[in-house]
């Protein structure tokens, strides 16, 4: 049982560790060469140090298993791999592509005579522990010969979910990331809300910590926010930066595009968008037609 790996970043290098440990053989390459140094004392794990080394190290039918930044750098590597694989190889992309790119390299791939398998990952740098929730899309027999890795992955036998064709896992992903942001954003406002309240002298760590036992707003997510509010519930030296990964700004599209409403999920974008200083110039305006229609100060900064 044997598998090549591309991509020895923080999730990729605990997927490999975590099919290494399910007895799967496994060749991991990375384009950082101290990524591919930091397994190499993984009991089943062979480093590779180039794409041609990984391909060569793999016996005939090859399977490989990428977790690139999804965009330019996935998109490149598959398509060095459709030049250079032989036909009944598999492909399994693990990185958080747009479906529809995906469904494009599925066609690539199948003119080939190569199959391909798109995978939504979550599980973050916890999967190791607790093994990764898997969405697959892809054709049956393609799936099938890859879910030995996938049963190995996840937090048990067969609790990993081939949602449908091409695609489908990737799409599943991206719909379950925009879940995420709204689900983020309501937790956020919400423990703004009680730090806000100076009166009541509230502790947010212990009210986080009373929520997770048995209220309807329980869950994983509450659960690492407990964890670091015990720490620093005032967040001392963390800047108000939120990034946005992409997927959000994918699922709010998706919306528009199928004519769905999807406000929370697209307001919780809009104030990702906000943190990263977005909103500057819009709120620069506001002050300003205050101060035109009212006559109200306008703050200046500091030279």
């Amino acid at each position: 049982m044997q598998i090549g790996m591309i991509g020895l970043g923080k999730m990729g290098a605990s997927m490999a560790r975590k099919m290494c440990r399910a007895n799967i053989h496994v060749v991991g390459f990375d384009a950082d060469g101290k990524s591919v140094d930091a397994l190499a004392n993984e009991p089943g794990f062979n480093p590779a140090y180039s794409l041609d080394a990984l391909l060569n190290g793999l016996q005939l039918p090859r399977k490989l298993w990428l977790m690139l930044p999804a965009g330019k750098a996935t998109n490149h590597t598959l398509e060095e791999l459709r030049l250079k694989l032989t036909p009944g190889d598999l492909v399994v992309n693990g990185a958080n592509s747009h479906y529809k790119e995906t469904v494009k390299a599925a066609e690539m791939f199948r003119a080939a005579d190569i199959q391909f398998v798109d995978a939504g990952v979550s599980g973050g740098v916890h999967g190791l522990a607790n093994g990764y929730c898997i969405m697959v899309g892809g054709e049956a027999a393609a799936v099938q010969r890859v879910e030995r890795q996938l049963n190995a992955l996840s937090p048990g036998e067969h609790q990993w979910l081939h949602v449908g064709p091409s695609g489908a896992g990737h799409f599943v992903k991206m719909v379950h990331n925009g879940i995420e942001y709204g689900m983020m954003q309501a937790y956020a406002e919400g423990f703004s809300l009680l730090s806000g309240k100076r009166e009541f002298d509230l502790d947010i760590a212990a009210i986080a910590e009373n929520w997770r036992q048995g209220s309807v707003v329980q869950s994983w997510l509450l659960d690492l926010t407990a964890q670091f509010l015990k720490v620093d519930q005032d967040l001392v030296g963390i800047a108000p930066l939120v990034p946005d990964s992409g997927e959000g700004r994918w699922t709010a599209m998706e919306a528009i595009e199928q004519g769905i409403p999807a406000p929370v999920m697209s307001l919780a974008l809009m104030s990702r968008f906000a943190s990263q200083g977005q909103d500057e110039y819009a709120s620069k305006l506001l002050a300003m037609m205050r101060k035109g229609f009212g006559g109200h100060s306008v703050t200046k900064l500091e030279e």
